[in-house]
């Protein structure tokens, strides 16, 4: 997988591994509060419970910054899907006024530059879409350059060039935003790191003084399992249920289909 994060080798119903992974840990530090309780008198409930109260305050903050992190990118992804929309119209537009008739052969290689950026979302073919865009972004400045040097003074081709450009330079913005801007795996280990270590000391905590077990528990673990598998959704623009809708692109393909 392309510009892949460590997690992303993980398929998304495997992180509800978490509610495991939440339960053992709540469990560990049960048996170790029970077992401190019975080997040491000294510890006392009250600053251990401060201290609990402070790492699940620290869980909910890494939570909140890192569910804010995935919300930024998945709506960095939907704006530039609407803008690349936006450029690639205004350039097909443009390229009808050109001189030489190369409107057509510009516009058509156009058409196919938008069913390659559809085709990009599809699962397995990210690769080849991005190869063959580049391919045809080639093709299309050919011809700019071409009808640019002979037309140098043209108003009309200058701005035919200033929207190919722009559609060029948003196909990198795209790429950078929707494949490559992802939640660093650092950040992914740390909030693991937090979650197992916090629970840990919530069960600590019941231990030491001597709570019983409560199915409350697994409504937490459920709890946390459900937010880390929506911030992992939300951070895989090809995976799970929610995907950056393409509706700009297609409804452009539809109106470019209709002026053939």
């Amino acid at each position: 997988m392309p510009f892949a994060t460590a997690i992303d080798f993980i398929p998304l119903w495997l992180l509800l591994g978490t509610i495991v992974i939440v339960v053992l840990s709540v469990e560990a530090g049960y048996q170790l509060g029970g077992y401190r309780r019975r080997r040491s008198e000294q510890e006392k409930e009250v600053p251990v419970g401060s201290i609990v109260a402070a790492t699940i305050g620290l869980l909910a903050f890494m939570l909140a910054f890192t569910f804010g992190l995935a919300v930024t990118r998945f709506e960095a992804r939907r704006q530039v899907v609407v803008d690349e929309a936006n450029a690639i119209g205004t350039t097909f537009l443009r390229a009808g006024l050109l001189p030489d008739h190369r409107g057509p052969k510009v516009r058509k290689l156009l058409r196919e530059y938008v069913d390659v950026r559809l085709e990009a979302i599809k699962p397995g073919k990210l690769e080849a879409a991005l190869q063959r865009s580049g391919e045809l972004q080639r093709l299309l400045w050919a011809e700019a350059e071409a009808v640019g040097v002979k037309h140098s003074g043209s108003i009309t081709v200058g701005l035919f060039l200033q929207s190919l450009n722009s559609t060029i330079d948003l196909h990198v913005t795209r790429v950078q935003v929707a494949i490559r801007n992802r939640i660093p795996g650092v950040v992914w280990a740390v909030l693991y790191l937090i979650t197992i270590l916090t629970m840990a000391g919530v069960g600590y905590h019941s231990g030491l003084t001597r709570t019983t077990r409560s199915l409350a528990i697994v409504v937490l673990a459920v709890t946390f399992s459900a937010i880390m598998l929506l911030i992992a959704d939300l951070d895989r623009p090809q995976e799970g249920l929610l995907r950056v809708g393409q509706q700009a692109l297609i409804d452009l393909r539809n109106t470019m289909n209709e002026q053939d």
